[in-house]
């Protein structure tokens, strides 16, 4: 009993990690779907001196798009599930750019999956105040009540997301993650 026991908390760990849609990386669009970063540079005049959500950049550049910096370098790690050093960049990168809220959000998820639930939630509210209560932010926050094992607030963010967006692919497999683990968590019982 306890075996299956063990493998069945084991099942659900992993599969949250596996699944987790924590949304790291590109760029918000209005409609909560993500857009990347070449397509934004590439709609971006050269003359152009403004990031998304403001953040000032030599001519044509976006942060996050040169592969050495702060921004892409936390993506990398974060990747490759080594989220301590993803931290230890995202925290630079909002150092050096406070009012980009892409890099206070992949801040947040790293926060997350390094368990440190009270940064990740000031992060998600320093994302929140830059750009406003986006699908991404919400869904993540989602994401993060159910890693802390709070699904009344993640079922809460997640349907708000869900209301946001309606077809978001990331907040219904979140949506449907929550479900398996509440049907699991029952069975046990």
């Amino acid at each position: 009993m306890r075996q299956v026991f063990g493998r069945l908390v084991l099942a659900a760990c992993v599969s949250l990690v596996l699944a987790g849609c924590n949304t790291v990386g590109d760029s918000f669009s209005d409609a909560g779907e993500k857009a990347g970063a070449d397509a934004f540079a590439a709609a971006t005049p050269q003359d152009e001196t403004t990031a998304p959500f403001g953040e000032p950049t030599p001519a044509g550049r976006l942060l996050g798009a040169d592969p050495a910096d702060d921004l892409a370098t936390g993506k990398a790690y974060f990747r490759a599930t080594n989220y301590g050093m993803a931290e230890k960049h995202f925290r630079r990168a909002v150092e050096q750019h406070p009012n980009d809220a892409e890099a206070w959000l992949d801040l947040a998820a790293s926060y997350d999956h390094l368990k440190r639930f009270d940064l990740a939630d000031r992060a998600y509210g320093q994302a929140i105040r830059l750009a406003g209560p986006k699908v991404e932010i919400i869904n993540n926050q989602g994401y993060s009540y159910m890693l802390r094992g709070d699904t009344a607030r993640a079922r809460q963010k997640l349907e708000e997301a869900r209301r946001r967006a309606p077809g978001n692919t990331y907040v219904l497999s979140n949506l449907r993650l929550l479900e398996e683990s509440a049907r699991r968590a029952k069975a046990i019982e």
